[in-house]
């Protein structure tokens, strides 16, 4: 496996040295991110005797309250299973919900067992057979980039020499990001707004994006074809696409279905 730039060398770039192509320098810092990140997962393994890496982005979540906090699993090593690939994480929602809330690391020895955190990722983390955890907020100023968990498959209390590793290597991601960010000149990768379906809408978006035929929407739905197919054309006019396999990528990218 290729190791990306190591975040430590990463600086921030001078303005003169920027693309003219704003979409093009959003495109580069975006690069510039999923590579520190995914980086910064795998040397959380290699380099402070995690047994997995986990590194969660924010993003705006479906189905949440506008303004809302939140983020997805993007990034992960160590992994035995995919429950833990992907997960929206809502401010306040387990370990890593909590640092985000909380704009602190937090830890736990172990996960399962733990009072002070809600539940809601129990099932994923027995199945990795994951016990002791510790998230850490990627910050900058007021800007929460990420956050990066490390987990071990045993339970124990971790130590100030664990906690300070995996904080320096946060450190360091946050400096590279910080500077991808400045470079750029963006705020850190957003989805897309979410447009204003309605919950019907919504719900039937989710089927088709499956792969599912409208009699088959119909059928799971208890609903007419005819009427799967009215809120079909509704959500195709509102993201502005043409057909089934466009509002599936538009539905993915604005972040209305995984």
């Amino acid at each position: 496996m290729t190791r990306a730039a190591d975040p430590h060398l990463a600086q921030p770039v001078d303005d003169a040295a920027q693309p003219d192509d704003p979409e093009l320098t959003a495109r580069a810092a975006e690069l510039v991110r999923d590579a520190v990140l995914g980086d910064l997962a795998r040397r959380v393994v290699a380099e402070c005797g995690a047994d997995v890496g986990l590194v969660g982005v924010p993003e705006p979540l479906p189905d949440t309250r506008p303004g809302s906090e939140g983020m997805v699993l993007r990034h992960w090593a160590g992994t035995r299973a995919d429950l833990l690939h992907d997960v929206p994480v809502p401010a306040g929602h387990g370990l890593g919900g909590r640092a985000l809330a909380e704009r602190a690391p937090t830890w736990v020895p172990d996960y399962r067992a733990a009072t002070t955190i809600s539940h809601h990722y129990d099932a994923a983390v027995a199945a990795e057979d994951l016990y002791a955890m510790l998230t850490v907020p990627l910050i900058d100023g007021g800007t929460v980039h990420g956050v990066v968990y490390a987990s071990l498959r045993a339970v124990v209390p971790f130590g100030d020499v664990r906690i300070s590793a995996v904080g320096k290597l946060a450190q360091a991601a946050t400096r590279a990001l910080a500077g991808a960010a400045a470079w750029s000149h963006a705020k850190p990768r957003q989805a897309a707004p979410v447009p204003p379906l309605t919950p019907r809408e919504h719900e039937v978006l989710r089927w088709a994006a499956t792969g599912r035929t409208n009699p088959e929407i119909a059928t799971h739905l208890g609903l007419t074809c005819n009427t799967v197919t009215g809120y079909l054309k509704s959500a195709m006019h509102k993201l502005g696409v043409r057909n089934r396999t466009e509002l599936a990528l538009a539905a993915r990218e604005s972040g209305l279905v995984g």
